[in-house]
Formats: C-alpha cells, sequence, structure tokens
C-alpha cells in the first residue's frame, strides 16, 4: 500500500469553528501524537484568544484587568504579528478594529499554521490543515499531484469561483456571503464595504489569512496593494459578479 494511503483525518470543533487534519504521510506513533497536540494547541488558543470567553487572556487585557506581562507569552506574539501586518497593510488590519482589542483576523491563520508545523516536526510532510476553510498546505496531495483547492463562488450557491493548485502553500478567504458584514474598516470602524470575496494565496496562513482581511477592507485598492507585494496572490469576486486575480495566482478560474 503507498504511503499516500495510509494516512491519518481528524476532524475537531474549536474556537467556533471546525477544523480538519488530512495526513498524506504514513501512520507512525508519532504523527498520530502530533495531530493529538495540534488539537489540544487549538484548545489552548481558543482558552487564551477568545474574545467570546469571558475568563480568556485576551478579554481580560482588553478589560484592563491584566496587563501584557501577566498574560502567556502567545498574547505577545500575536499582537507583535498584528503590529507588523498593520503597518504592511497601510492600517487596512488592526488588532483593534472596532475600537477595542481583537486580534481574531489574524489568530485562526496563525493557529492553524503552528498546527501545521507541530505535524512536520513529526515527520508528516504532505498535509492539509484546514481551520474553517482557510488551509495551510504541506506536499502533496499523492505522489507528483499537487494540491487542489476549490474556491466557493460568493455569489453561487454550489459552484466554485476558481480551483487553487500547489505545494506548500496557504490558502485563504474573506467575505461576506456566509458570515454577513463582519469585517470591520479599521478606519471607519464601520462593516467594510468590500468585494463579494478575496482569495488570497502565500506561504505561510498566518500572513495569508490576515491579508485576506485587510484586502476585502481595501476594496477596490486591494488589487494593486496585492500585486505590489512578493510572494502572494490574490484573487477577487466583485458585488456585480465580475473577477478580478493577480497575474501570479495559482490556479484555474471558473467564474464566467
Amino acid at each position: 500500500m503507498s504511503e499516500f494511503r495510509r494516512g491519518l483525518r481528524h476532524v475537531e470543533e474549536a474556537m467556533g469553528t471546525v477544523f480538519s487534519f488530512d495526513v498524506r504521510d504514513t501512520r507512525t506513533p508519532a504523527i498520530e501524537a502530533a495531530v493529538h497536540d495540534a488539537v489540544a494547541w487549538l484548545h489552548h488558543v481558543d482558552e487564551v484568544f477568545s474574545t467570546y470567553r469571558s475568563d480568556s487572556a485576551i478579554s481580560r487585557l482588553a478589560r484592563g484587568e491584566i496587563g501584557l506581562d501577566d498574560c502567556p507569552a502567545e498574547v505577545r506574539e500575536v499582537l507583535d504579528l498584528c503590529e507588523r501586518v498593520g503597518t504592511a497593510t497601510r492600517g487596512w488590519f488592526s488588532a483593534t478594529p472596532g475600537g477595542t482589542l481583537d486580534p481574531s483576523g489574524l489568530v485562526k491563520g496563525w493557529a492553524v499554521e503552528r498546527a501545521g508545523q507541530l505535524l512536520r516536526a513529526a515527520g508528516a510532510h504532505h498535509t492539509c490543515v484546514n481551520g474553517g476553510g482557510d488551509l495551510q498546505l504541506s506536499g502533496e496531495a499523492a505522489p507528483g499531484i499537487p494540491w487542489r483547492v476549490g474556491i466557493a463562488h460568493p455569489l453561487r450557491p454550489g459552484e466554485l469561483c476558481a480551483v487553487v493548485t500547489g505545494r506548500d502553500l496557504a490558502v485563504a478567504t474573506s467575505g461576506s456571503a456566509e458570515r454577513g458584514p463582519h469585517i470591520l474598516d479599521p478606519h471607519t470602524r464601520a462593516p467594510a464595504a468590500g468585494p463579494a470575496s478575496v482569495t488570497v494565496v502565500g506561504p505561510g496562513l498566518t500572513t495569508t489569512d490576515a491579508y485576506a482581511t485587510a484586502a476585502f477592507a481595501m476594496g477596490a485598492g486591494a488589487q494593486d496593494w496585492l500585486e505590489g507585494l512578493d510572494g502572494y496572490e490574490g484573487l477577487a469576486i466583485t458585488g456585480d459578479g465580475e473577477t478580478w486575480r493577480t497575474p501570479g495566482f495559482p490556479g484555474i478560474s471558473c467564474a464566467a
């Protein structure tokens, strides 16, 4: 039996969404333990960063009950990353998009990327970690075959707007089709009037996911901004169904 047929799959609910692990390497005790550790990590992240839990470190920090030095080390790491992304996006990404502390736009991608690193350290080199539709991909789906990721069309339920193909990449989509206008414009603190959806592809999900959020908030300026980035590509469906993509977007557009 091929090593790509003896893998491991696991689905876990955490952080208010569903995560899935698809490991295509030969199943070993080390990889099984790494999946267990990755699941525990996701729940730990939820305990620390959930803005829906009054006892989480991020909620207590936002209320001023504790200081940054009283928080787990991950909080400072995430807030530093948010600051860097905010600079790179010219302020279109913020850890305080609505005026209060909420780094959720970066936390999920960061948690998924770290989970993928745990798998890789255990010897799993062909993996897909999916966090609510945003993915960190490593290696190949099968020998000589890249991963293929279908991007849901935001205006045509049940249809795809593109299929992304590649190895060792992250894919993140931001939009309002499923959750409504939940992404805020950090400059006005009002719901962003972005396109129907923006998909960003890059090397790691931490930044890729945050860039997708920022690109959605930017609206019309997102295409030029993404084209100026090194190592990131984007695809968007506008509210009237038109499509734009950066020149190096690694996929096939299905949208007419």
